[in-house]
């Protein structure tokens, strides 16, 4: 008859379980058993540990447990027993009980369950909240199980770099790519990579990896003009349509791009290509042709000349008074029409989540015009704001009325202001005059 846990015809030692909270429960056992697959049993079961004068003291060993690990303590009595007999694949279910027998084996120093749950939890997928738990116990158990913790290492930088560079070319594909649908995710991680958060940045962007960055945003802003001026070629009318659905997959790019730009604090090529095509841009979808079709363009449009203007605003990089301006005398109608023609949509019942476009990002670009006109020249600022107020029954965005305000002070207080820089000693005699 074979030995069994709980066969008291057979067995020799009881190990008796306990817990502070009154939990006990008595385990008929074997000795031979529990010698060879445990070295904590086997310590206890031996003619050196101290017997304390209580008579057979050595049949009866006592393991004081945490109500939480009682029954981790049970099963692994039972897989003493068949540890030897049964598959090691074949004993698990799941990684928590097996993370908790593991931590029962540990204290007991069975060696043969040890490694069988290193051999399973080593190979098996994880959840998030298993991944934390295994962090928590795994760490201070030694040598035996850092096969576990090998998908958790940091990974050396040069690994990094290859990661990055490769998802890199896979995010900036042209639209009609055999892959393109591994390109969103390709985008979401170089993001993730970059971003700081409750931990540091994967990646340290340096110059060569800014350099690829940067090589990547050519290929992409060559691919925008290229479509601009096929989509303004009234040669290549017939395929509008095409190009047009070309040209928002493009934009969207464009928008992801930028705010890789940003993290890398490299925004001033981009920013200078977007004005050296700003004209083209807004032509395009100006043309009547495909008036009824321009809506989605116009959204990606307004997704990147948001970052665009948050650049400007935010000094990220600084422009000449002439860009400036040329920016808000482009922009600022741009802006408004769209804001128009989709609030109409919106009350007309469309509800096409494609032309919908975050509050945040309309609060950026009204903040964004307000900073960059009360950048300009007074004079400059007096002609914009004028235009605003003398269409105030139909303009109802972006409101400048923070602008007007500014405008008003400055310009009220400026003789004062400029007249007392002129008499300061520390000044050279130039005579300071305001603008009319």
């Amino acid at each position: 008859m074979d030995d069994s846990v709980g066969d008291r015809s057979t067995s020799d030692v009881v190990v008796r379980l306990r817990t502070k909270d009154g939990r006990d429960e008595w385990l008929y056992c074997h000795s031979h058993i529990l010698t060879e697959q445990s070295k904590y049993f086997a310590d206890r079961l031996s003619e050196k540990w101290p017997t304390c004068q209580i008579l057979d003291s050595r049949n009866c060993v006592e393991v004081f447990c945490l109500e939480a690990t009682f029954d981790y303590h049970v099963n692994l009595l039972r897989l003493l027993y068949v540890i030897t007999d049964i598959p090691t694949d074949d004993l698990w279910n799941d990684v928590r009980t097996v993370l908790g027998i593991l931590r029962v084996a540990f204290d007991l120093e069975c060696k043969n369950i040890i490694s069988a749950c290193v051999n399973y939890l080593e190979a098996v997928p994880w959840e998030e909240d298993e991944e934390e738990e295994i962090l928590k116990v795994i760490p201070h158990m030694g040598s035996e199980v850092e096969p576990i913790l090998a998908r958790l290492q940091p990974v050396n930088s040069s690994l990094v770099r290859q990661i990055f560079l490769s998802a890199l070319r896979v995010a900036t594909l042209s639209p009609f790519s055999n892959i393109n649908d591994l390109k969103p995710s390709a985008q979401e991680q170089l993001e993730y990579m970059l971003v700081e958060d409750d931990d540091a940045p994967l990646l340290m962007a340096d110059a060569q990896i800014k350099l690829e960055v940067n090589e990547c945003v050519k290929s992409l802003l060559k691919t925008f003009n290229s479509l601009i001026e096929i989509v303004l070629d009234p040669v290549h009318s017939d395929g509008k349509e095409r190009n047009m659905q070309v040209l928002v997959f493009c934009l969207t790019d464009l928008a992801w791009m930028c705010r890789i730009l940003k993290r890398l604090e490299t925004m001033k090529e981009f920013v200078s290509n977007w004005i050296d095509a700003s004209n083209k841009i807004v032509n395009v979808v100006e043309q009547e042709s495909v008036a009824s079709e321009i809506i989605d363009t116009r959204v990606g449009i307004i997704e990147v000349l948001a970052k665009v203007l948050e650049a400007i605003k935010h000094g990220s990089v600084i422009l000449p008074t002439s860009k400036r301006l040329h920016m808000v005398k482009v922009w600022l109608p741009f802006v408004r029409t769209t804001k128009s023609l989709i609030d109409s949509l919106a009350n007309n019942g469309v509800d096409d989540p494609k032309l919908k476009i975050d509050s945040d990002v309309w609060e950026l670009l009204e903040s964004a015009f307000v900073s960059i006109i009360l950048a300009l020249p007074s004079g400059e600022q007096a002609e914009i704001i004028t235009e605003w107020l003398q269409n105030q029954h139909v303009i109802r965005y972006p409101d400048l009325t923070e602008a007007f305000e500014v405008w008003c002070y400055r310009s009220k207080v400026a003789k004062r202001r400029l007249s007392l820089v002129g008499d300061n000693p520390g000044t050279t005699g130039t005579s300071f005059q305001p603008s009319a």
